[in-house]
């Protein structure tokens, strides 16, 4: 059984930085691709991050380019996302996800295991 954990979230004022971490859990990652979305109130669940657990290859929504980094540590079984220089608009609930196949994917869809998401809040 897989199982996604995610922690690290919480309020933070404009400007700050926040390390969210995703401790997976129930198989072996190795040839998972692993993906950080959020969901807005009101708005629908979008890509922000994504990592290839192989060969920690990268891929970044255009918003968050240059402040957000994700990582993964393989003897931790975990993933993060650190997110340096929070804006307001990146409030949101924070998912992370596993996909089956490690091709980097931006679609919510194609994602086959999903945490409970951890609450980010910016204030301004």
């Amino acid at each position: 059984q897989v199982q996604l954990a995610e922690s690290g979230g919480g309020l933070v004022e404009a400007g700050g930085s926040l390390r969210l971490s995703c401790a997976a859990s129930g198989r072996s990652f190795s040839s998972y691709g692993m993906g950080w979305f959020r969901q807005a109130p009101g708005k629908e669940r979008e890509f922000v991050a994504g990592i290839r657990w192989s060969d920690g290859k990268t891929y970044y929504e255009d918003s968050v380019k240059g402040r957000f980094t994700i990582a993964r540590d393989a003897a931790k079984n975990t993933v993060y996302l650190q997110m340096n220089i929070l804006k307001p608009e990146d409030t949101a609930v924070y998912y992370c996800a596993a996909r089956q196949l490690s091709l980097l994917s931006v679609l919510a869809r194609e994602y086959d295991y999903w945490g409970q998401g951890t609450q980010v809040t910016v204030s301004s």
